[in-house]
């Protein structure tokens, strides 16, 4: 029998038989919380899944989405999840440090040639072994999300690691981006996403580092006068829910769930390859910032300087696992 339906069994004492009938269960409400617009790869997968869900679960399963931190910061949600308060959430893989030491690998600067890197990186047996990382925390990972390739901004050029030394970079809660920055002489600030314009527009930071759609749909172009194409580091995004909530859909349901986020997964990236080179050209035409692209011999003193991070993480991450992603940087 469907586990979508309960049979209830009422006693009926006029006359002492006991009726069997059928109701339908009740609608499986998923809260889906993050922190970034409609307009960016993630939140156009967000609302994707909940098109896809209305669907293929209609009167089953209804996700609510609720973008742009209107229920939680991408740290606070970690909390909302655990407490059953909501479902799905979609936080940078920078924020898993408490969680796990091992998705560290993504915030290596230069690690990943590209996007396409990544998304293979993702894909395979190593990336998809390492999506479990959390299940022992009673998270559950359920797919990567990409963004993009992340690029540095400030108020002058950064042409050269030296431009970067004694200024205050907005990072993520990150021990690796910690490093990141302080190997090039810079002052890295631990601050949420929703802060980052305000801070920037008043001089509580002096730059950033961010792909090119949430540069774009944060407008942090308007409030930065330089923005380097260094391409240094990955933006992604863990999907992921309650494991016991997971683990407590009925079969049926928590099988379609898993295909359509595989479908939406796959929609995400191209999304984020997509949007960039578009996103980019509109900031451009815009006037209001400078776009600095790197000569090959500039770029290779970023990852001189940046580089030495590596040895400081590669036995928290996983050698086996950077090995892969070279094998990927090979391939694309």
């Amino acid at each position: 029998m469907n586990k979508n339906i309960k049979l209830v069994t009422p006693i009926i004492i006029a006359i002492g038989l006991t009726v069997p009938f059928i109701t339908l269960a009740k609608e499986i409400v998923i809260k889906f919380s993050h922190v970034t617009t409609k307009t960016t790869p993630k939140g156009k997968g967000a609302m994707l899944l909940k098109k896809m869900v209305d669907e293929r679960l209609n009167g089953k399963v209804r996700i609510e989405v609720y973008p742009s931190s209107q229920l939680y910061g991408d740290k606070a949600v970690l909390k909302a999840l655990l407490l059953n308060d909501v479902q799905l959430a979609a936080p940078s893989l920078s924020k898993f440090s408490k969680y796990t030491k091992k998705w560290a690998l993504f915030d290596l600067p230069f690690l990943f040639k590209n996007a396409q890197a990544l998304n293979c990186f993702t894909d395979s047996e190593k990336g998809q072994e390492l999506l479990n990382a959390i299940d022992r925390k009673g998270l559950k990972g359920l797919g990567y999300w990409l963004n993009g390739m992340k690029q540095i901004s400030a108020n002058h050029p950064l042409i050269t690691p030296k431009d970067a030394q004694g200024l205050k970079f907005r990072i993520m809660s990150s021990d690796v981006l910690k490093a990141q920055f302080e190997a090039i002489g810079a002052n890295p600030q631990k601050m949420s996403f929703s802060e980052v314009y305000n801070a920037l527009a008043t001089g509580v930071i002096d730059g950033q580092e961010n792909t090119w759609s949430n540069i774009l749909s944060k407008k942090f172009f308007e409030v930065q006068k330089d923005i380097t194409v260094s391409s240094h580091g990955v933006l992604g995004y863990a999907l992921i829910t309650n494991k016991r909530f997971w683990n407590t859909l009925p079969d049926d349901i928590r099988l379609e769930l898993e295909k359509i986020i595989k479908e939406v997964t796959a929609k995400v990236t191209q999304f984020a390859l997509d949007v960039a080179i578009k996103d980019m050209q509109t900031i451009a035409d815009s006037g209001k910032t400078n776009i600095h692209i790197l000569s090959p011999e500039q770029k290779q003193q970023w990852v001189v300087a940046m580089k030495p991070v590596w040895a400081k993480f590669e036995n928290q991450v996983g050698k086996d696992n950077i090995v892969v992603v070279q094998q990927c940087n090979a391939k694309n």
